[in-house]
């Protein structure tokens, strides 16, 4: 695994979740993913979360998915913690999922709440359990109730961090009280999952972050995570105020399609999206530029 992990740190401290980029007639661009992750991880990032929602996950095939998986370790695997998307609705085919990402190579698994069918926490419990139970490889679970609509509650949290491979927490529910207990009570390493609470979760224990700005503002997180953890809250605030328009602007509509809008405007590899997601309109795309501009990224 890549060296930056250790047990307070198992992923490293900053991690963006890549899009996947596509050709101009829809087909998986792996020279452009090539690309891309060997642009983020010079950018600074100690690692890339493949095949998440950020990455279109539900539009991709399973032999797309270990195209890229495949793919972005060869690129970057020796010097960033490649982390793949396996979570589905489906017990039996995240288990797949895993199983696969194992062999070929990842580094580690990022597990998202089971969408949709709603299950109730003794599911949750047993799903996330059996994906870890599959493979040797470190779990992150991905709590987004948001998206998912259902919450991982606490007692559920502290359960599953007993687990010996699940040591970490990606949060993306967007409420710090209760991100406070879950960290207090179960150990695992905590991730801001929502850019905009990237410091304030810091300041509750989280060590670090799982991004979609960091597609443009690497640097910038990486500089952030550093100040706060050297004991200079002062620049910390300063990074995380300058950034609040890329925040905000990147969140206008759903990530993905900010993300490729961006990412096209510094000529990087992104592509179309697939549906059900649709291009910025020209009006989004001026917006975009207004508050990556206040934000300090260079277009």
């Amino acid at each position: 695994m890549a060296p930056t992990s250790t047990p307070q740190t198992p992923f490293g401290r900053v991690l963006t979740a890549m899009v996947t980029p596509f050709t101009a007639d829809g087909a998986l661009d792996l020279d452009g993913a090539q690309r891309l992750s060997t642009h983020l991880v010079d950018a600074g990032n100690d690692g890339l979360i493949i095949n998440g929602t950020t990455g279109e996950s539900p539009t991709t095939s399973d032999a797309e998915k270990s195209d890229l998986v495949r793919a972005v370790l060869e690129a970057v695997g020796d010097r960033a913690h490649v982390v793949a998307g396996v979570g589905t609705n489906d017990t039996h085919h995240s288990l797949e999922l895993a199983r696969t990402a194992e062999r070929l190579g990842a580094h580690g698994l990022l597990v998202v709440t089971p969408y949709y069918n709603k299950p109730p926490q003794e599911g949750l419990y047993r799903h996330f359990k059996a994906i870890a139970d599959a493979t040797e490889l470190p779990v992150m679970l991905y709590d987004i109730p948001g998206r998912s609509g259902v919450p991982i509650n606490t007692e559920t949290i502290v359960r599953l961090a007993e687990h010996p491979r699940i040591v970490a927490n990606k949060d993306a529910k967007g409420d710090l009280g209760r991100a406070s207990w879950a960290i207090a009570r179960s150990g695992l390493a905590w991730y801001s999952g929502d850019d905009m609470l990237n410091l304030p979760l810091l300041s509750v224990g989280a060590v670090g972050f799982v991004s979609v700005v960091g597609h443009v503002v690497t640097p910038d997180l990486r500089a952030l995570v550093d100040a706060y953890v050297s004991g200079d809250v002062q620049k910390a605030t300063e990074i995380h105020q300058k950034l609040l328009p890329v925040y905000t602007g990147m969140f206008r509509t759903q990530g993905v399609m900010t993300t490729k809008a961006a990412l096209a405007l510094q000529g990087l590899p992104a592509g179309p999206l697939r549906a059900p997601m649709v291009e910025c309109s020209p009006e989004e795309i001026e917006q975009l530029k207004i508050d990556l501009a206040a934000g300090g990224v260079q277009l």
